[in-house]
């Protein structure tokens, strides 16, 4: 692959002879690993594919390969004149968006074709002969089981994909009593959500004491109209004291540190508990779940309580939640204040998709501010820890209403952008200052287009609290690390693999070791890979630092793994995915969440 990899090179430095100006929106590339998209994919599909005659024994798998893939994103388009951007509207008839809707949901239980135990007795179609079983199962993806080298014993015995290296030949599964000892009564990740509880939420039996209290005060207020002739605000037995009916003062509450952190934002679908933890590794000081919908909450959905899981290197977590009711949103703060371990909870008032935003919630909140007032109002009361929200500049891309909303607010997350722009402008850091200095002494988190340690302290400058870091983590998540260091770190395709290696074993240990479970770790692997492919290595641009909404030319790395890692085609995800989970089952398919819309 070095031969054919300088044969490129060489044809490609003699392609781009003279043309020295650089194209408007593309990244900087050094000329020499200049190629074009025709040779790209012939050298990254030549070493994986190997000779004519194995792609020939090869055609049926190839074929399967293919159906799973979607074309690359097209070349970035220049910016239009008002008219030709008009006609080009007419001609499309389509809006661009930022997400692959409709896409297949394969659920993970699908790859399982046959499972060892039931209760059914004969009347069962599935195993119950080990052997039997142990012959038709999958093979092992590798000869060490991380659960079983880290904790000791494999909780998914016969089922794991690792099953050989703690399995006897007689099939029974083996433990070592020291490391089990290790971490006897050691909770590693905490906010599971108990049966007791859910069945509780399920037939609506729990008590929201604070969230009635709360609603009781204003509908007294409301209909009463006259303080004289509110009802007992509790149900008492004797003389009512001030400890029955006052709340804990601000003051009171647990205090958070958040001036001069790096916040990792809570991001949907890549934010999840395996990839916090990298960046916990890379040097994050602040993490927080992905966005969790109150109703889904109060309902005791498990996928959503999953949301809300913290690591136990998690030392200052919080949780976001999104809804557009006061009634629900205070409740679901009641709820998580009395069954969670969090430092803070978020309100998501910054989500633009359309199915939060056209119901009210999200950035939506920003436009009722009566709702809004009341939801913060409401959820600050039964919270023993500080709330935070989470907005953007505006709903309208030249309308910005955050500096009349910070005033009223405490401990804001301000993000750059409105709703409109999405990610297809840059964010609005001179806003920001303005924003930042008008919640002084509140602490204010800027957030917006940062991929570099440059970027942070230019951010830094606009006098905000901390700086809150979202698709710049998921395209290189030692990003914390260059920010605390002060330096660009021209990281290799081999310690990239490494931290991708650690993301696997952090999901294995997350969703499991089973098929069920290594498939769910691939599709949230691939989901990422899907951000990580657009960063541009260091040593490969012309001019330092990448810039996030810079598309790169098609160019060759430095080596094949590099190659492979830029490519920006979901078969290419799959074989990466390969090298650490195994091959992917027959009827696998996927298909990214996000359609790169910042290039367009």
């Amino acid at each position: 692959w070095r031969k054919s990899c300088e044969e490129i090179m060489e044809n490609t430095a003699e392609d781009t002879k003279g043309t020295d100006v650089a194209v408007k929106g593309e990244a900087a590339i050094k000329p020499e690993f200049l190629t074009t998209k025709e040779k790209f994919h012939e050298f990254v599909d030549s070493e994986w594919q190997g000779s004519k005659s194995e792609k020939a024994s090869q055609n049926d798998t190839d074929e399967e390969a293919t159906e799973t893939c979607v074309d690359e994103p097209e070349a970035k388009k220049l910016k239009l004149d008002p008219e030709e951007k008009q006609k080009a509207w007419k001609s499309d008839n389509k809006r661009l968006r930022g997400q692959n809707k409709s896409r297949p949901h394969t659920k993970p239980t699908t790859y399982d074709e046959k499972r060892l135990q039931c209760p059914f007795g004969d009347k069962c179609h599935f195993h119950h002969d080990v052997a039997e079983y142990m012959a038709s199962k999958p093979s092992d993806i590798g000869e060490n089981c991380y659960l079983y080298d880290t904790f000791g014993k494999c909780a998914y015995g016969l089922s794991c994909r690792f099953a050989k290296a703690h399995t006897t030949p007689d099939f029974k599964t083996m433990e070592k009593a020291d490391l089990v000892k290790a971490f006897e009564g050691r909770n590693l990740v905490k906010n599971n959500l108990s049966k007791d509880l859910q069945n509780r939420l399920r037939k609506r039996s729990v008590a929201f004491k604070k969230t009635r209290w709360v609603y009781k005060i204003n509908a007294s207020v409301k209909i009463k109209g006259t303080s004289s002739d509110k009802p007992p605000p509790v149900k008492t037995v004797g003389p009512l004291t001030d400890a029955d009916v006052i709340k804990l003062r601000p003051c009171e509450k647990k205090q958070v540190d958040f001036q001069d952190k790096l916040y990792l934002a809570p991001l949907t679908t890549c934010g999840n508990l395996p990839f916090r933890r990298i960046c916990k590794r890379f040097g994050a000081d602040i993490t927080c779940g992905e966005m969790a919908m109150c109703t889904n909450l109060l309902q005791g959905q498990q996928s959503e309580w999953a949301l809300l899981k913290r690591h136990e290197s998690e030392d200052l977590f919080g949780v976001q939640v999104e809804g557009c009711f006061p009634d629900t949103m205070t409740r679901c703060a009641e709820l998580i204040n009395n069954n969670a371990d969090v430092d803070f909870v978020d309100i998501n008032s910054g989500c633009p998709i359309d199915l939060v935003y056209k119901k009210g919630g999200g950035c939506g909140l920003m436009t009722r501010t009566r709702k809004f007032e009341q939801i913060v109002k409401g959820m600050n009361y039964v919270l023993d820890v500080p709330l935070t929200v989470k907005i953007r500049t505006g709903v309208q891309e030249k309308c910005s209403i955050a500096h009349k909303l910070i005033p009223e607010m405490k401990n804001w997350g301000l993000h750059g952008r409105s709703r409109e722009q999405r990610y297809t402008k840059l964010a609005d850091w001179d806003y920001i200052n303005t924003c930042s200095k008008l919640a002084s002494p509140i602490p204010l988190f800027g957030n917006g287009d940062i991929l570099s340690y440059e970027d942070a302290m230019k951010a830094r400058e606009t006098g905000v609290s901390g700086i809150m870091i979202a698709r710049g983590a998921l395209l290189k998540p030692w990003i914390f690390t260059e920010i605390k260091e002060s330096r660009h770190w021209d990281i290799s395709s081999s310690e990239r693999l490494d931290i991708l290696k650690d993301f696997t074993n952090f999901g294995l240990e997350h969703w499991g070791s089973d098929t069920r479970g290594v498939e769910k770790t691939r599709t949230f692997m691939l989901e990422w890979l899907s951000f990580m492919c657009r960063y541009i290595p260091v040593g490969l641009l012309e001019r330092v630092p990448q810039k996030i909404n810079e598309r790169p030319p098609y160019y060759i790395g430095r080596n094949y793994l590099e190659s492979l890692m830029i490519s920006q085609n979901v078969g290419d995800w799959i074989r990466i995915s390969e090298m650490v989970l195994g091959p992917v089952p027959k009827n696998f398919s996927f298909l990214p969440k996000h359609k790169a819309n910042a290039y367009k």
